[in-house]
């Protein structure tokens, strides 16, 4: 079973990559731009339309205002993309807002922005999917009328391509992703050069179509909210800036500057086509009203509604009929390659989602399991939980565009906002050390730039929270709470754990001569592990070892030189292991130990931690449980698990300690050893 699954493992994901290959993963500027701007690209395919949609619950004479909410936004734009490009150079080591906001403003704030960000690269991949999908519904009614499954179909699919690793995922991605940018900004430029060079008329399918307005005679408060609203729909252009500055690491060198000309790359793309297809859709007459209420609100030019059996284009779509002709050859490949755009626009958050939980686990405000790569050097465990999550929204809400996108980008400006708040902090504490001239005007340069850019994305996040709160933004104002204080329970509980297991220098347990043979795995050292070799020395083996497996070269150094310190006489082995896996060369090992001698039994010792609560069964003894897993079905091969009970496994409070100074009993592995002592004396 173990080599059935293991084939259908290396077909899907592919074979496996040495620790020392991470260096081939890294990524070139062309390759790292569709792999963390297919996001921010995409948004082309709804924000304009978002903007339009909004304006038409007035009437078609709000249409007016959409250049310049178009301008605000593109405003924003631009200043989030030169703020980031500060962030980059200021903290490449891909800890990004998380890292800005944890550094300068203290550990709340930055498990603040790690609870938006994880919140919103899970809505960025279900409102991309879903979006996606409604493209291929329109022309195939199977997809349309099974919206979810096949929703969730593309998510596994996605998540397939990314387990194999983020170089493959991007060169996957890469030609779809420059298709688009081609594709859209040829459709720019044509219609651009009918408008301004050939004079020509160019007319949108909706064009002959007037829009019913839901509210008439709006008060000026009212207006004003409205146009805000349509403004902060506008703003989901901006989602996906950010995986940029969480990404750095996946560059080349030099890592900073080409992630900063990426991000201005990105920015000038996205803020291109953005500001274009707005202007057509404008000048083509586009029409377009909330997906729900189309056949009553959208009405002929007789005033009748255009029907039940009527459907919207996306505005891209429209547009493309209006330059190209619907039908025509660049109108297929337009629809086309925007449809395949959104649903690699999930692909950023496939990327930025895993490296953030790799380094909040290392942090430990994660499970530790998130901080390890997978077989292709990509954090595996971090794909698979981010597509779990966008799976359950894409079944929730039925992959329905509208409903997932009131959810959407509030926590990706809460991070914009706190992450900018923090830069200007950075900046102040370098200023009052630094004396050279020229790098001085740079830091006052970037501090204005962070300072402007806070107080932008901070007024676009209160406009958001005002405008989309009770149309389902409330839902992520519980959700991002209910996440902080997850993080903040796991860091509480991993701390207590290492406060119980950390080794004093006084603690000098002895241990028992050997007569028999013994395996004690070591992980690190701590009072499991004295007590794991006292246990094993008990048993008086005729050998005895420590092995561990030396998967980072740095903590495999250390150990040994803290082995060595203390002067422990047990021989510590060190088993390599250049694919960081560490069940296999312990089973490799005893089965080398077999074969030298059949007739003998090989006994393996295992610390385990015996915990209180079902979810700290999550947190501790996953490695263990697999390894006894695989020893059990060896002959010849004995597992004693070695148990630590934890505090939390007390059931029995306030009674005293067995362990404790001042007990009255002593440790057994003491009792023991006097014991052993003495029947060897006689």
């Amino acid at each position: 079973m173990a080599k059935v699954t293991d084939l259908v493992k290396r077909v899907l994901v592919g074979r496996a990559l040495r620790s020392g290959q991470l260096h081939e993963q890294l990524l070139p500027k062309r390759i790292a731009l569709p792999v963390f701007a297919s996001d921010a690209l995409s948004s082309v395919a709804y924000a304009p339309q978002e903007i339009l949609v909004i304006l038409s619950l007035a009437g078609v004479s709000f249409y007016a205002y959409s250049p310049w909410v178009a301008m605000a936004v593109v405003v924003v734009m631009l200043t989030v993309v030169a703020s980031y490009r500060q962030n980059v150079h200021a903290y490449p080591s891909g800890g990004g807002d998380y890292e800005v906001a944890t550094t300068n403003l203290g550990k709340n704030a930055g498990l603040t922005v790690a609870s938006a960000l994880m919140v919103d690269y899970v809505l960025t991949v279900a409102v991309s999917v879903a979006n996606g999908v409604d493209y291929v519904g329109a022309t195939l009614p199977f997809v349309g009328q099974h919206k979810p499954a096949v929703a969730i179909a593309i998510v596994i699919l996605l998540t397939v391509v990314n387990l194999r690793g983020i170089r493959e995922s991007g060169a996957a991605f890469a030609v779809p992703t420059y298709a688009f940018m081609i594709a859209v900004l040829a459709l720019i430029l044509w219609g651009g050069f009918r408008l301004l060079v050939l004079g020509e008329q160019i007319h949108a399918p909706s064009a002959h179509f007037t829009v019913k307005p839901e509210q008439t005679n709006l008060a000026t408060f009212a207006a004003a909210f409205l146009i805000l609203r349509a403004f902060s729909s506008g703003c989901a252009a901006l989602t996906g800036v950010e995986a940029i500055s969480n990404g750095v690491p996946a560059f080349r060198k030099p890592k900073s500057k080409n992630a900063a000309t990426t991000l201005l790359m990105m920015g000038l793309v996205a803020i291109t086509m953005f500001g274009g297809i707005i202007a057509l859709g404008l000048a083509a007459g586009v029409k377009v009203a909330e997906p729900s209420v189309v056949p009553e609100d959208l009405l002929r030019p007789d005033g009748t509604p255009v029907g039940p059996g009527y459907y919207q284009q996306p505005i891209i779509s429209q547009v493309a009929d209006a330059v190209f002709g619907g039908g025509s050859l660049p109108f297929v490949v337009i629809s086309a390659v925007t449809a395949l755009i959104l649903f690699l626009a999930a692909n950023t958050a496939f990327n930025g989602f895993p490296v953030l939980g790799s380094i909040l686990a290392q942090d430990r405000y994660l499970p530790r399991q998130l901080h390890t790569r997978g077989d292709r050097l990509a954090f595996s465990n971090g794909i698979i939980i981010l597509a779990l999550g966008a799976c359950l929204l894409l079944w929730g809400f039925q992959a329905d565009v509208s409903r997932l996108l009131n959810l959407y980008i509030v926590g990706v400006f809460v991070s914009f906002t706190l992450s900018q708040t923090g830069m200007v902090i950075h900046w102040t504490r370098h200023l009052k050390t630094e004396t050279d001239a020229k790098v001085r005007h740079q830091m006052h340069r970037s501090r204005v730039i962070n300072f402007f850019g806070g107080i932008m994305t901070g007024l676009v996040l209160v406009v958001v929270l005002l405008t989309k709160f009770l149309v389902g933004a409330w839902i992520v104002c519980i959700a991002m709470p209910i996440l902080f204080l997850m993080m903040k329970a796991i860091r509480r509980h991993y701390d207590n754990v290492a406060a119980e297991l950390e080794l004093s220098e006084d603690y000098e347990p002895a241990m028992l001569p050997a007569r028999n043979h013994s395996i004690v795995l070591v992980s690190k050292l701590h009072k499991p592990t004295m007590r794991a070799l006292a246990y094993a020395r008990a048993t008086r083996p005729s050998s005895l070892e420590a092995v561990t497996v030396g998967v980072e070269g740095e903590e495999a150094r250390k150990l040994q030189e803290e082995w060595e310190r203390r002067g422990i006489q047990v021989p510590l082995k060190m088993l390599d292991s250049p694919y960081r896996e560490i069940t296999q060369p312990i089973l490799d090992y005893v089965k080398t130990l077999r074969r030298r001698s059949p007739r003998d039994v090989v006994t393996v010792f295992i610390p385990e931690y015996v915990v209180g609560h079902w979810w700290e069964h999550l947190l501790h003894n996953q490695s263990a449980l697999r390894l006894k897993a695989r020893l059990l079905f060896k002959p010849g091969v004995m597992v004693t698990s070695v148990p630590w009970q934890l505090h939390s496994s007390d059931r029995l409070k306030g009674r005293p300690e067995p362990f404790a100074p001042g007990s009255v009993r002593r440790p057994w592995y003491e009792s023991v050893q006097e014991n052993g002592e003495q029947i060897r004396s006689r």
